[in-house]
């Protein structure tokens, strides 16, 4: 007796010999909804930036209908991936140009400052952070490990809070004092705990401003301390920071003094690198050796 075969449960969701959805770059499209309309948002901006602009050509060109079609350029017009002029179609928004020159930026930082960072390590056996201002946080873009035994919470990738980072309060010395009270009272409402009182915080950051550096002593992570720096591009605005970390027993108030110059020296060689050729602030020796002999307030 012939048995029959048991039918194929793939073709019952897809009857044999219909098309399998694809995308722009000729991918097969199994992801889920969600990662779907992700997806296809991503491949109408693949699709323009191939010369379609009419919203025929799009819905042609993805497979789509064209109520879809038009459903998802809208969305990128009103976020300005995508501008829309009657008569003439789509074409790429400002929003991407935007991106395009922070990643060339970014990339080009890290390039020219890995090895600056490396040798930083290396003279001082700390480790070594680079970050950047995104938003109301510092994004944290390397660190180079130091020779040391001592855990660094930050990591490649993360956000961290400005207030309490010497890296983030070197990013921001530019800044009006408006501006600080906005950081300061931003991460406040955020919940993040921080026992330093705001008076307190605007004394030091007027300090720092002056003498171009910052300092975190154990504000962000218990028991660590660091020194950090701004880097300067060609226009002279502060681009990213630097930062030397290490626990409180390797760095005590005196060597936080001692590595200013070190620190700051290695921030303006990659602002040199970068095009900045104006005055860098230099913290006065004295000053900062007196300083050192005086416990913080909190």
């Amino acid at each position: 007796m012939a048995t029959r075969a048991a039918p194929d449960k793939r073709s019952a969701v897809r009857p044999s010999g219909a098309p399998r959805k694809r995308t722009a770059s000729g991918l097969e499209d199994n992801s889920p909804s969600g990662t779907r309309t992700l997806t296809r948002g991503l491949d109408v901006i693949d699709v323009v930036s191939q010369g379609s602009t009419a919203l025929q050509e799009l819905a042609t060109q993805l497979g789509l209908p064209r109520s879809t079609a038009h459903r998802l350029a809208s969305a990128l017009v009103e976020r300005r991936y995508l501008k829309f002029v009657r008569g003439l179609g789509y074409s790429l928004g400002p929003r991407l140009l935007e991106l395009g020159h922070v990643a060339s930026r970014q990339t080009s930082l890290q390039r020219v400052a890995v090895e600056h960072l490396e040798a930083l390590a290396d003279s001082t056996g700390d480790t070594v952070h680079l970050g950047v201002l995104e938003g109301s946080r510092a994004l944290y873009l390397d660190k180079i490990p130091g020779r040391r035994r001592v855990e660094i919470i930050a990591r490649i990738g993360e956000m961290q809070p400005l207030r309490s980072t010497g890296l983030g309060k070197a990013l921001i010395l530019d800044a009006t004092e408006a501006e600080w009270r906005g950081y300061y009272d931003y991460e406040a409402r955020l919940g993040h705990s921080y026992d330093v009182r705001l008076s307190t915080w605007l004394e030091r950051m007027r300090e720092y401003a002056k003498n171009g550096y910052a300092f975190d002593l154990g504000e962000n992570e218990d028991r660590i301390r660091c020194i950090a720096a701004p880097i300067r591009d060609v226009s002279g605005q502060i681009v990213a920071a630097l930062s030397v970390a290490s626990a409180e027993q390797y760095m005590s108030e005196t060597r936080m003094y001692g590595l200013v110059h070190e620190v700051q020296d290695t921030a303006n060689e990659i602002s040199r690198a970068l095009g900045f050729t104006g005055k860098v602030a230099e913290p006065p020796r004295r000053k900062a050796t007196a300083a050192a002999r005086k416990k913080p307030a909190r």
